[in-house]
Protein backbone atom coordinates (compact mmCIF):
# COMPACT_ATOMS: atom_id res chain seq x y z
CA UNK A 1 0.00 0.00 0.00
CA UNK A 2 2.78 2.37 0.88
CA UNK A 3 4.62 1.55 -2.37
CA UNK A 4 1.49 2.34 -4.40
CA UNK A 5 1.10 5.67 -2.59
CA UNK A 6 4.76 6.50 -3.19
CA UNK A 7 4.47 5.64 -6.88
CA UNK A 8 1.34 7.81 -7.22
CA UNK A 9 3.10 10.73 -5.54
CA UNK A 10 6.02 10.41 -7.95
CA UNK A 11 3.64 10.51 -10.91
CA UNK A 12 1.94 13.59 -9.50
CA UNK A 13 5.31 15.28 -9.03
CA UNK A 14 6.26 14.51 -12.65
CA UNK A 15 3.02 16.04 -13.92
CA UNK A 16 3.40 19.15 -11.79
CA UNK A 17 7.02 19.59 -12.85
CA UNK A 18 5.94 20.00 -16.47
CA UNK A 19 4.19 23.26 -15.59
CA UNK A 20 6.07 26.56 -15.16
CA UNK A 21 7.18 27.05 -11.58
CA UNK A 22 7.60 30.33 -9.68
CA UNK A 23 10.13 30.12 -6.87
CA UNK A 24 9.88 31.76 -3.46
CA UNK A 25 12.51 34.36 -4.37
CA UNK A 26 10.11 35.73 -7.01
CA UNK A 27 7.62 36.52 -4.24
CA UNK A 28 10.31 38.37 -2.31
CA UNK A 29 11.27 40.33 -5.42
CA UNK A 30 7.62 41.26 -5.96
CA UNK A 31 7.57 42.85 -2.51
CA UNK A 32 10.57 44.95 -3.55
CA UNK A 33 8.47 46.40 -6.36
CA UNK A 34 5.37 46.92 -4.24
CA UNK A 35 7.44 48.77 -1.61
CA UNK A 36 8.09 51.48 -4.21
CA UNK A 37 4.38 52.22 -4.60
CA UNK A 38 2.32 54.58 -2.43
CA UNK A 39 0.89 52.92 0.66
CA UNK A 40 -2.75 53.27 -0.47
CA UNK A 41 -2.10 51.55 -3.82
CA UNK A 42 0.00 48.81 -2.23
CA UNK A 43 -2.81 47.97 0.20
CA UNK A 44 -5.33 47.71 -2.62
CA UNK A 45 -3.07 45.30 -4.51
CA UNK A 46 -2.61 43.14 -1.41
CA UNK A 47 -6.39 42.98 -0.97
CA UNK A 48 -6.67 41.28 -4.36
CA UNK A 49 -4.60 38.32 -3.05
CA UNK A 50 -3.46 37.53 -6.61
CA UNK A 51 0.26 38.23 -6.39
CA UNK A 52 1.19 35.33 -8.68
CA UNK A 53 -1.16 36.59 -11.44
CA UNK A 54 -0.10 40.25 -11.25
CA UNK A 55 1.46 41.54 -14.48
CA UNK A 56 1.55 45.35 -14.28
CA UNK A 57 0.53 48.32 -12.17
CA UNK A 58 -0.44 51.42 -14.17
CA UNK A 59 -0.36 54.93 -12.67
CA UNK A 60 -1.32 57.86 -14.92
CA UNK A 61 -1.72 61.43 -13.68
CA UNK A 62 -5.38 62.37 -13.27
CA UNK A 63 -6.64 58.81 -13.78
CA UNK A 64 -7.59 55.95 -11.54
CA UNK A 65 -4.75 53.46 -10.86
CA UNK A 66 -5.18 49.92 -12.19
CA UNK A 67 -3.58 46.51 -11.86
CA UNK A 68 -3.35 44.18 -14.84
CA UNK A 69 -3.68 40.49 -14.14
CA UNK A 70 -3.49 37.47 -16.40
CA UNK A 71 -7.26 37.51 -16.98
CA UNK A 72 -7.87 41.27 -17.18
CA UNK A 73 -7.52 44.70 -15.58
CA UNK A 74 -8.78 45.78 -12.16
CA UNK A 75 -9.34 49.39 -11.00
CA UNK A 76 -7.64 49.75 -7.63
CA UNK A 77 -9.52 52.81 -6.36
CA UNK A 78 -11.83 55.60 -7.50
CA UNK A 79 -9.48 58.40 -6.43
CA UNK A 80 -7.26 59.72 -9.23
CA UNK A 81 -3.46 59.61 -9.19
CA UNK A 82 -1.76 62.81 -8.08
CA UNK A 83 1.61 64.22 -9.10
CA UNK A 84 2.91 63.67 -5.56
CA UNK A 85 2.23 59.92 -5.85
CA UNK A 86 4.09 59.72 -9.15
CA UNK A 87 7.00 61.71 -7.70
CA UNK A 88 7.04 59.34 -4.71
CA UNK A 89 7.64 56.34 -6.98
CA UNK A 90 10.18 58.19 -9.16
CA UNK A 91 12.21 59.30 -6.15
CA UNK A 92 12.32 55.72 -4.86
CA UNK A 93 13.49 54.39 -8.21
CA UNK A 94 16.14 56.89 -9.18
CA UNK A 95 17.31 57.74 -12.71
CA UNK A 96 15.57 56.54 -15.88
CA UNK A 97 17.61 55.48 -18.92
CA UNK A 98 17.36 56.97 -22.41
CA UNK A 99 14.56 54.55 -23.26
CA UNK A 100 12.54 55.84 -20.26
CA UNK A 101 12.99 52.59 -18.38
CA UNK A 102 14.33 51.88 -14.91
CA UNK A 103 14.69 48.82 -12.71
CA UNK A 104 15.48 47.50 -9.27
CA UNK A 105 18.90 45.98 -8.65
CA UNK A 106 19.06 42.16 -8.64
CA UNK A 107 15.41 41.90 -9.79
CA UNK A 108 13.65 41.52 -13.14
CA UNK A 109 11.08 44.27 -12.67
CA UNK A 110 10.76 47.12 -15.16
CA UNK A 111 9.34 50.59 -14.55
CA UNK A 112 8.57 52.61 -17.69
CA UNK A 113 7.79 56.33 -17.70
CA UNK A 114 5.40 58.48 -19.74
CA UNK A 115 6.56 62.09 -20.17
CA UNK A 116 4.89 65.29 -21.29
CA UNK A 117 6.39 67.78 -23.75
CA UNK A 118 8.50 69.39 -21.03
CA UNK A 119 10.00 66.04 -20.09
CA UNK A 120 8.13 65.68 -16.80
CA UNK A 121 6.98 62.19 -15.84
CA UNK A 122 3.17 62.00 -15.85
CA UNK A 123 2.62 58.24 -16.00
CA UNK A 124 4.24 54.98 -14.90
CA UNK A 125 3.92 51.36 -15.98
CA UNK A 126 5.36 49.02 -13.36
CA UNK A 127 5.81 45.61 -14.97
CA UNK A 128 6.38 42.62 -12.72
CA UNK A 129 9.36 40.52 -13.79
CA UNK A 130 9.55 36.91 -12.61
CA UNK A 131 11.93 34.04 -13.12
CA UNK A 132 9.41 31.41 -14.23
CA UNK A 133 11.06 28.05 -14.63
CA UNK A 134 9.68 25.51 -17.07
CA UNK A 135 8.25 27.92 -19.65
CA UNK A 136 10.64 26.60 -22.31
CA UNK A 137 9.78 22.93 -21.73
CA UNK A 138 7.26 23.18 -24.54
CA UNK A 139 10.14 23.69 -27.03
CA UNK A 140 12.88 21.76 -25.20
CA UNK A 141 13.69 19.59 -28.25
CA UNK A 142 14.10 22.71 -30.41
CA UNK A 143 16.50 24.28 -27.93
CA UNK A 144 18.74 21.22 -28.11
CA UNK A 145 18.89 21.31 -31.94
CA UNK A 146 21.46 24.11 -31.92
CA UNK A 147 19.66 26.13 -34.60
CA UNK A 148 18.94 29.84 -34.50
CA UNK A 149 15.56 30.47 -32.88
CA UNK A 150 13.22 33.49 -33.06
CA UNK A 151 10.33 33.95 -30.62
CA UNK A 152 7.32 35.97 -31.83
CA UNK A 153 4.34 37.23 -29.86
CA UNK A 154 2.35 40.25 -28.79
CA UNK A 155 3.64 42.42 -25.92
CA UNK A 156 3.18 40.77 -22.54
CA UNK A 157 2.65 37.24 -23.84
CA UNK A 158 5.86 35.94 -22.23
CA UNK A 159 8.59 36.21 -24.88
CA UNK A 160 11.24 37.59 -22.53
CA UNK A 161 10.37 35.05 -19.82
CA UNK A 162 10.84 32.16 -22.24
CA UNK A 163 13.99 33.76 -23.69
CA UNK A 164 15.53 34.04 -20.23
CA UNK A 165 14.82 30.37 -19.57
CA UNK A 166 16.34 29.37 -22.94
CA UNK A 167 19.49 31.36 -22.11
CA UNK A 168 19.82 29.57 -18.76
CA UNK A 169 19.44 26.11 -20.31
CA UNK A 170 21.88 26.75 -23.16
CA UNK A 171 24.45 28.23 -20.74
CA UNK A 172 24.74 24.86 -18.99
CA UNK A 173 26.72 23.43 -21.93
CA UNK A 174 27.62 26.38 -24.17
CA UNK A 175 29.24 29.81 -24.00
CA UNK A 176 26.23 32.14 -23.95
CA UNK A 177 26.34 35.95 -24.03
CA UNK A 178 23.14 37.90 -23.41
CA UNK A 179 22.88 41.33 -25.05
CA UNK A 180 20.60 42.97 -22.50
CA UNK A 181 19.41 46.33 -23.83
CA UNK A 182 16.85 47.22 -21.16
CA UNK A 183 18.07 44.85 -18.42
CA UNK A 184 14.92 42.76 -18.71
CA UNK A 185 16.74 39.46 -19.19
CA UNK A 186 19.40 39.74 -16.50
CA UNK A 187 17.76 42.31 -14.27
CA UNK A 188 18.95 45.74 -13.17
CA UNK A 189 22.35 46.40 -11.61
CA UNK A 190 25.83 45.11 -12.41
CA UNK A 191 25.27 41.55 -11.16
CA UNK A 192 22.99 39.48 -13.42
CA UNK A 193 19.95 37.80 -11.95
CA UNK A 194 20.40 34.12 -11.12
CA UNK A 195 17.62 33.25 -13.59
CA UNK A 196 20.12 33.48 -16.50
CA UNK A 197 22.33 30.81 -14.93
CA UNK A 198 25.92 30.75 -16.19
CA UNK A 199 25.19 33.04 -19.16
CA UNK A 200 27.27 36.21 -19.36
CA UNK A 201 25.48 39.52 -19.72
CA UNK A 202 26.49 42.58 -21.78
CA UNK A 203 24.59 45.77 -21.00
CA UNK A 204 23.88 48.30 -23.73
CA UNK A 205 24.71 51.96 -22.94
CA UNK A 206 21.88 53.28 -25.17
CA UNK A 207 19.13 51.44 -27.07
CA UNK A 208 20.36 52.89 -30.37
CA UNK A 209 23.71 51.12 -29.81
CA UNK A 210 22.26 47.62 -29.44
CA UNK A 211 23.51 46.48 -32.87
CA UNK A 212 27.05 47.63 -32.04
CA UNK A 213 26.99 45.72 -28.76
CA UNK A 214 25.82 42.60 -30.60
CA UNK A 215 28.83 42.73 -32.94
CA UNK A 216 31.15 43.55 -30.05
CA UNK A 217 29.94 40.46 -28.17
CA UNK A 218 30.94 38.23 -31.08
CA UNK A 219 34.30 39.88 -31.70
CA UNK A 220 35.47 40.15 -28.09
CA UNK A 221 33.96 37.33 -26.05
CA UNK A 222 33.98 34.25 -28.34
CA UNK A 223 30.39 33.15 -27.71
CA UNK A 224 28.70 30.05 -29.10
CA UNK A 225 25.24 31.56 -28.56
CA UNK A 226 24.04 35.18 -28.63
CA UNK A 227 20.74 35.97 -26.89
CA UNK A 228 18.94 39.19 -27.92
CA UNK A 229 15.67 40.62 -26.66
CA UNK A 230 13.39 42.86 -28.73
CA UNK A 231 14.99 43.08 -32.17
CA UNK A 232 13.15 46.13 -33.46
CA UNK A 233 15.42 48.19 -35.72
CA UNK A 234 16.83 47.56 -39.17
CA UNK A 235 20.42 47.89 -37.89
CA UNK A 236 19.75 45.13 -35.35
CA UNK A 237 18.31 42.89 -38.06
CA UNK A 238 21.44 43.41 -40.17
CA UNK A 239 23.66 42.75 -37.15
CA UNK A 240 21.75 39.52 -36.53
CA UNK A 241 22.47 38.39 -40.09
CA UNK A 242 26.17 39.21 -39.65
CA UNK A 243 26.32 37.16 -36.45
CA UNK A 244 24.54 34.23 -38.08
CA UNK A 245 26.96 34.24 -41.02
CA UNK A 246 29.86 34.01 -38.55
CA UNK A 247 28.55 30.67 -37.32
CA UNK A 248 27.14 31.82 -33.98
CA UNK A 249 23.76 30.51 -32.85
CA UNK A 250 21.14 33.23 -32.35
CA UNK A 251 18.18 33.23 -29.99
CA UNK A 252 16.04 36.36 -30.04
CA UNK A 253 12.58 37.89 -29.77
CA UNK A 254 10.60 40.30 -31.94
CA UNK A 255 7.16 41.85 -31.75
CA UNK A 256 4.64 40.32 -34.17
CA UNK A 257 1.85 37.79 -33.79
CA UNK A 258 2.63 35.55 -36.77
CA UNK A 259 5.32 34.81 -39.32
CA UNK A 260 3.42 36.59 -42.09
CA UNK A 261 3.24 39.71 -39.87
CA UNK A 262 7.02 39.65 -39.74
CA UNK A 263 7.32 39.19 -43.51
CA UNK A 264 5.20 42.28 -44.14
CA UNK A 265 7.25 44.35 -41.69
CA UNK A 266 9.84 46.14 -43.88
CA UNK A 267 12.13 46.74 -40.89
CA UNK A 268 12.33 43.16 -39.64
CA UNK A 269 11.51 41.01 -42.69
CA UNK A 270 15.24 40.36 -43.23
CA UNK A 271 15.18 38.17 -40.11
CA UNK A 272 13.30 35.54 -42.13
CA UNK A 273 14.92 36.22 -45.50
CA UNK A 274 13.13 39.37 -46.60
CA UNK A 275 10.92 39.74 -49.65
CA UNK A 276 11.34 41.49 -52.96
CA UNK A 277 9.11 42.18 -55.94
CA UNK A 278 9.76 40.05 -59.04
CA UNK A 279 8.13 40.36 -62.48
CA UNK A 280 7.18 36.99 -64.00
CA UNK A 281 6.79 36.09 -67.62
CA UNK A 282 3.24 35.66 -68.84
CA UNK A 283 3.52 31.87 -69.02
CA UNK A 284 4.99 31.62 -65.52
CA UNK A 285 2.31 33.91 -64.06
CA UNK A 286 -0.40 31.78 -65.68
CA UNK A 287 1.23 28.56 -64.50
CA UNK A 288 1.40 29.81 -60.90
CA UNK A 289 -2.03 31.40 -61.02
CA UNK A 290 -0.63 34.72 -59.80
CA UNK A 291 -0.35 38.28 -60.98
CA UNK A 292 2.57 39.35 -63.15
CA UNK A 293 4.36 40.97 -60.20
CA UNK A 294 4.85 38.67 -57.21
CA UNK A 295 6.91 38.59 -54.03
CA UNK A 296 9.80 36.17 -53.53
CA UNK A 297 12.26 35.54 -50.73
CA UNK A 298 15.33 37.75 -51.10
CA UNK A 299 17.95 35.85 -49.05
CA UNK A 300 18.36 32.86 -46.69
CA UNK A 301 16.61 33.46 -43.35
CA UNK A 302 18.70 34.65 -40.40
CA UNK A 303 16.70 32.41 -38.05
CA UNK A 304 16.15 28.73 -38.85
CA UNK A 305 13.12 28.23 -36.59
CA UNK A 306 10.30 30.59 -35.63
CA UNK A 307 8.05 30.02 -32.62
CA UNK A 308 4.79 32.01 -32.39
CA UNK A 309 3.76 32.29 -28.73
CA UNK A 310 -0.05 32.30 -28.60
CA UNK A 311 -0.24 32.29 -24.81
CA UNK A 312 1.66 30.85 -21.87
CA UNK A 313 0.70 27.25 -22.70
CA UNK A 314 0.33 27.25 -26.51
CA UNK A 315 2.82 27.90 -29.31
CA UNK A 316 3.00 27.40 -33.08
CA UNK A 317 6.33 26.14 -34.40
CA UNK A 318 7.74 26.69 -37.91
CA UNK A 319 10.51 24.08 -38.01
CA UNK A 320 11.87 25.20 -41.40
CA UNK A 321 11.57 28.94 -41.97
CA UNK A 322 12.89 28.71 -45.53
CA UNK A 323 10.10 26.37 -46.62
CA UNK A 324 7.52 28.25 -44.57
CA UNK A 325 8.31 31.61 -46.19
CA UNK A 326 8.48 30.16 -49.69
CA UNK A 327 5.19 28.39 -49.11
CA UNK A 328 3.53 31.64 -48.06
CA UNK A 329 4.83 33.54 -51.06
CA UNK A 330 3.87 30.78 -53.52
CA UNK A 331 0.44 30.29 -51.95
CA UNK A 332 1.10 26.71 -50.84
CA UNK A 333 0.01 25.20 -47.50
CA UNK A 334 2.54 25.76 -44.76
CA UNK A 335 3.05 22.77 -42.42
CA UNK A 336 3.36 23.89 -38.78
CA UNK A 337 3.10 22.37 -35.32
CA UNK A 338 0.64 23.45 -32.63
CA UNK A 339 2.04 22.60 -29.19
CA UNK A 340 0.14 22.86 -25.92
CA UNK A 341 -0.26 21.23 -22.50
CA UNK A 342 -3.31 19.03 -22.00
CA UNK A 343 -5.34 18.42 -18.84
CA UNK A 344 -2.85 15.82 -17.62
CA UNK A 345 0.08 18.26 -18.03
CA UNK A 346 1.50 16.31 -20.95
CA UNK A 347 2.86 17.99 -24.07
CA UNK A 348 0.62 17.60 -27.13
CA UNK A 349 2.02 18.23 -30.61
CA UNK A 350 -0.54 18.47 -33.40
CA UNK A 351 0.05 19.02 -37.09
CA UNK A 352 -1.79 21.85 -38.80
CA UNK A 353 -1.48 23.90 -41.93
CA UNK A 354 -2.23 27.41 -43.11
CA UNK A 355 -5.17 27.23 -45.48
CA UNK A 356 -5.43 30.96 -46.24
CA UNK A 357 -2.65 33.46 -46.71
CA UNK A 358 -2.69 37.27 -46.91
CA UNK A 359 -3.24 38.40 -50.49
CA UNK A 360 -0.37 40.86 -49.99
CA UNK A 361 1.96 37.85 -49.74
CA UNK A 362 0.56 35.26 -52.13
CA UNK A 363 -0.81 37.64 -54.79
CA UNK A 364 -2.98 34.84 -56.17
CA UNK A 365 -5.97 35.43 -58.41
CA UNK A 366 -7.71 32.27 -57.23
CA UNK A 367 -8.03 33.32 -53.60
CA UNK A 368 -11.22 31.34 -53.12
CA UNK A 369 -9.52 27.97 -52.93
CA UNK A 370 -8.01 28.49 -49.53
CA UNK A 371 -5.02 30.58 -50.57
CA UNK A 372 -4.80 34.30 -51.21
CA UNK A 373 -7.42 35.41 -48.67
CA UNK A 374 -7.18 38.39 -46.38
CA UNK A 375 -6.80 36.49 -43.12
CA UNK A 376 -4.84 33.63 -41.68
CA UNK A 377 -6.74 30.44 -40.91
CA UNK A 378 -4.88 27.76 -39.01
CA UNK A 379 -6.70 24.46 -38.92
CA UNK A 380 -5.54 21.86 -36.39
CA UNK A 381 -5.25 18.33 -37.66
CA UNK A 382 -4.32 15.34 -35.52
CA UNK A 383 -3.73 11.73 -36.39
CA UNK A 384 -6.84 9.53 -36.57
CA UNK A 385 -5.21 6.89 -34.39
CA UNK A 386 -4.73 9.38 -31.54
CA UNK A 387 -0.94 9.55 -31.72
CA UNK A 388 0.68 12.88 -30.94
CA UNK A 389 2.56 13.32 -34.18
CA UNK A 390 3.40 11.34 -37.27
CA UNK A 391 2.92 11.21 -41.00
CA UNK A 392 -0.36 12.97 -41.76
CA UNK A 393 -1.38 13.52 -45.35
CA UNK A 394 -1.62 17.26 -46.05
CA UNK A 395 -5.23 18.28 -46.51
CA UNK A 396 -7.03 21.56 -47.00
CA UNK A 397 -10.43 22.97 -46.17
CA UNK A 398 -12.63 23.97 -49.13
CA UNK A 399 -16.15 25.33 -48.66
CA UNK A 400 -16.33 24.01 -45.12
CA UNK A 401 -15.43 20.38 -45.91
CA UNK A 402 -12.14 18.55 -45.61
CA UNK A 403 -10.85 17.05 -48.85
CA UNK A 404 -7.58 15.89 -50.31
CA UNK A 405 -5.42 18.61 -51.78
CA UNK A 406 -6.81 19.25 -55.30
CA UNK A 407 -4.88 19.43 -58.51
CA UNK A 408 -3.85 23.05 -59.03
CA UNK A 409 -5.62 25.19 -61.60
CA UNK A 410 -5.12 28.92 -61.98
CA UNK A 411 -8.85 29.87 -61.85
CA UNK A 412 -11.43 27.04 -62.11
CA UNK A 413 -14.13 29.36 -60.77
CA UNK A 414 -17.17 27.68 -62.37
CA UNK A 415 -18.41 24.42 -60.88
CA UNK A 416 -18.91 21.75 -63.58
CA UNK A 417 -21.71 19.18 -63.39
CA UNK A 418 -20.05 15.76 -63.53
CA UNK A 419 -23.02 14.14 -65.31
CA UNK A 420 -23.31 16.34 -68.39
CA UNK A 421 -20.05 18.30 -68.17
CA UNK A 422 -21.87 21.66 -68.20
CA UNK A 423 -21.54 24.50 -65.68
CA UNK A 424 -24.01 24.41 -62.78
CA UNK A 425 -24.33 28.20 -62.73
CA UNK A 426 -23.48 31.08 -65.11
CA UNK A 427 -20.09 32.75 -64.84
CA UNK A 428 -20.55 36.33 -63.59
CA UNK A 429 -17.95 38.62 -65.17
CA UNK A 430 -17.13 42.27 -64.51
CA UNK A 431 -15.51 43.59 -67.67
CA UNK A 432 -13.25 46.63 -67.50
CA UNK A 433 -11.94 47.61 -70.93
CA UNK A 434 -12.67 44.25 -72.59
CA UNK A 435 -15.15 44.22 -75.49
CA UNK A 436 -18.45 42.88 -74.12
CA UNK A 437 -19.64 41.55 -77.46
CA UNK A 438 -16.43 39.56 -77.86
CA UNK A 439 -16.89 38.03 -74.41
CA UNK A 440 -20.35 36.79 -75.43
CA UNK A 441 -19.00 35.56 -78.77
CA UNK A 442 -16.12 33.69 -77.12
CA UNK A 443 -18.52 32.19 -74.56
CA UNK A 444 -20.72 31.02 -77.43
CA UNK A 445 -17.76 29.27 -79.06
CA UNK A 446 -17.06 27.40 -75.80
CA UNK A 447 -20.70 26.76 -74.93
CA UNK A 448 -20.49 28.66 -71.65
CA UNK A 449 -23.26 30.64 -69.96
CA UNK A 450 -21.85 34.03 -68.87
CA UNK A 451 -23.44 37.11 -67.34
CA UNK A 452 -21.80 40.55 -67.41
CA UNK A 453 -22.49 42.33 -64.12
CA UNK A 454 -22.36 46.06 -63.39
CA UNK A 455 -20.92 45.88 -59.87
CA UNK A 456 -17.58 44.25 -59.08
CA UNK A 457 -18.84 42.81 -55.76
CA UNK A 458 -21.40 40.71 -57.68
CA UNK A 459 -18.75 39.20 -59.99
CA UNK A 460 -17.03 35.83 -59.91
CA UNK A 461 -14.06 37.32 -61.76
CA UNK A 462 -12.86 40.70 -63.03
CA UNK A 463 -11.30 40.72 -66.50
CA UNK A 464 -9.37 43.70 -67.85
CA UNK A 465 -6.58 44.67 -70.22
CA UNK A 466 -3.01 45.31 -69.17
CA UNK A 467 -3.22 48.97 -70.15
CA UNK A 468 -6.45 49.45 -68.16
CA UNK A 469 -5.05 47.59 -65.17
CA UNK A 470 -2.41 50.30 -64.71
CA UNK A 471 -4.90 53.17 -64.84
CA UNK A 472 -7.50 52.35 -62.24
CA UNK A 473 -5.90 50.92 -59.12
CA UNK A 474 -9.00 51.68 -57.02
CA UNK A 475 -11.11 49.22 -59.00
CA UNK A 476 -8.49 46.51 -58.56
CA UNK A 477 -8.32 47.25 -54.83
CA UNK A 478 -12.11 46.91 -54.58
CA UNK A 479 -11.88 43.53 -56.29
CA UNK A 480 -9.30 42.38 -53.76
CA UNK A 481 -11.50 43.61 -50.88
CA UNK A 482 -14.41 41.52 -52.18
CA UNK A 483 -11.95 38.67 -52.92
CA UNK A 484 -12.79 38.68 -56.62
CA UNK A 485 -10.01 37.17 -58.80
CA UNK A 486 -8.49 39.53 -61.39
CA UNK A 487 -7.54 38.23 -64.84
CA UNK A 488 -5.44 40.46 -67.09
CA UNK A 489 -5.50 40.14 -70.90
CA UNK A 490 -2.72 41.50 -73.06
CA UNK A 491 -5.00 42.08 -76.05
CA UNK A 492 -8.71 42.46 -76.74
CA UNK A 493 -8.77 39.39 -79.00
CA UNK A 494 -11.25 36.52 -79.23
CA UNK A 495 -8.48 33.98 -78.72
CA UNK A 496 -7.28 35.58 -75.47
CA UNK A 497 -10.85 35.86 -74.15
CA UNK A 498 -11.49 32.21 -74.99
CA UNK A 499 -8.38 31.19 -73.06
CA UNK A 500 -9.57 33.21 -70.07
CA UNK A 501 -13.06 31.66 -70.13
CA UNK A 502 -11.62 28.17 -70.54
CA UNK A 503 -9.42 28.60 -67.48
CA UNK A 504 -12.33 30.03 -65.49
CA UNK A 505 -14.43 26.96 -66.34
CA UNK A 506 -11.60 24.49 -65.75
CA UNK A 507 -11.62 23.47 -69.41
CA UNK A 508 -8.59 22.54 -71.44
CA UNK A 509 -6.86 25.67 -72.69
CA UNK A 510 -6.05 25.82 -76.37
CA UNK A 511 -2.45 26.40 -77.50
CA UNK A 512 -1.27 30.01 -77.44
CA UNK A 513 -2.03 32.17 -80.47
CA UNK A 514 0.69 33.87 -82.55
CA UNK A 515 0.29 37.02 -80.44
CA UNK A 516 1.27 35.08 -77.30
CA UNK A 517 4.21 33.46 -79.05
CA UNK A 518 5.50 36.80 -80.30
CA UNK A 519 5.39 38.39 -76.83
CA UNK A 520 7.09 35.37 -75.24
CA UNK A 521 9.79 35.66 -77.90
CA UNK A 522 10.20 39.38 -77.11
CA UNK A 523 10.54 38.59 -73.39
CA UNK A 524 13.27 36.07 -74.17
CA UNK A 525 15.08 38.55 -76.42
CA UNK A 526 15.02 41.20 -73.68
CA UNK A 527 16.47 38.68 -71.25
CA UNK A 528 19.26 37.77 -73.68
CA UNK A 529 20.35 41.36 -74.40
CA UNK A 530 20.26 42.19 -70.69
CA UNK A 531 22.52 39.18 -70.16
CA UNK A 532 25.13 40.62 -72.53
CA UNK A 533 24.17 40.06 -76.19
CA UNK A 534 24.48 43.12 -78.45
CA UNK A 535 21.17 42.63 -80.26
CA UNK A 536 18.49 40.02 -80.99
CA UNK A 537 16.27 39.80 -84.08
CA UNK A 538 12.66 38.71 -83.58
CA UNK A 539 10.59 36.72 -86.06
CA UNK A 540 8.55 38.68 -88.64
CA UNK A 541 5.20 39.74 -87.21
CA UNK A 542 2.11 41.83 -87.88
CA UNK A 543 2.43 45.57 -87.19
CA UNK A 544 0.08 45.35 -84.17
CA UNK A 545 2.30 42.69 -82.64
CA UNK A 546 5.44 44.69 -83.48
CA UNK A 547 3.98 47.69 -81.67
CA UNK A 548 3.57 45.60 -78.50
CA UNK A 549 7.14 44.29 -78.89
CA UNK A 550 8.44 47.87 -79.10
CA UNK A 551 6.43 48.76 -75.98
CA UNK A 552 8.02 45.84 -74.09
CA UNK A 553 11.50 46.95 -75.09
CA UNK A 554 10.76 50.51 -74.04
CA UNK A 555 9.47 49.32 -70.64
CA UNK A 556 12.76 47.45 -70.21
CA UNK A 557 14.63 50.70 -71.04
CA UNK A 558 16.06 49.19 -74.24
CA UNK A 559 16.19 50.45 -77.84
CA UNK A 560 14.34 48.62 -80.64
CA UNK A 561 13.92 49.18 -84.37
CA UNK A 562 11.90 47.59 -87.18
CA UNK A 563 13.60 46.34 -90.37
CA UNK A 564 12.52 44.83 -93.69
CA UNK A 565 9.42 45.02 -95.85
CA UNK A 566 5.95 43.62 -95.20
CA UNK A 567 5.11 40.82 -94.64
CA UNK A 568 8.71 40.01 -93.55
CA UNK A 569 9.18 43.11 -91.39
CA UNK A 570 10.66 42.28 -87.96
CA UNK A 571 11.89 43.95 -84.75
CA UNK A 572 15.50 44.11 -83.55
CA UNK A 573 16.15 44.74 -79.84
CA UNK A 574 19.52 46.23 -78.86
CA UNK A 575 21.43 45.67 -75.65
CA UNK A 576 22.18 48.50 -73.19
CA UNK A 577 25.76 48.88 -74.47
CA UNK A 578 25.02 48.48 -78.16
Amino acid sequence: MESETLEQNQKNEQKISRKPLIDTQAKEELNALLDLLPEAIRQQINKQERDIELLEVVMDLGRRPSARFVDGEVILRDQEITQDEIDFVVNNIGKFDDDNRAGIARTLHRISALRNRRGDIVGLTCRVGRAVYGTSDIISDIIEDGKSLLLLGRPGVGKTTMLREVARILAENKRVVVVDTSNEIGGDGDIPHRAVGRARRMQVPKPAFQHETMIEAVENHNPEVIVIDEIGREAEALASRTINERGVQLVGTAHGNTLDNLLLNPTLSDLVGGIESVTLSDDEARRRGTQKTVLERRAPPTFDIVVEILDRDRVIVHRDVTKAVDGMLYGKPEPVQLRHWDETDELVVELQEVTELPAALSGRRGGRQGVGGSRLVREVRGRPDGQREGTVQPRRKINGSTTAKPHHRPLNIVTIDEENGEPKKPLRIFSYGVDRSRIYRAAGHLGLNVVLVEDVKDADVLVTLKSYYRRRRRLISDAEIYRVPVYILRANSIHQIENFLAEAAGMEVSPPDPFDKALVEANEAIRRVQAGENSVNLRPAHRDIRRHQHDMAREAELISQSFGQEPSRYVRIYGPNA
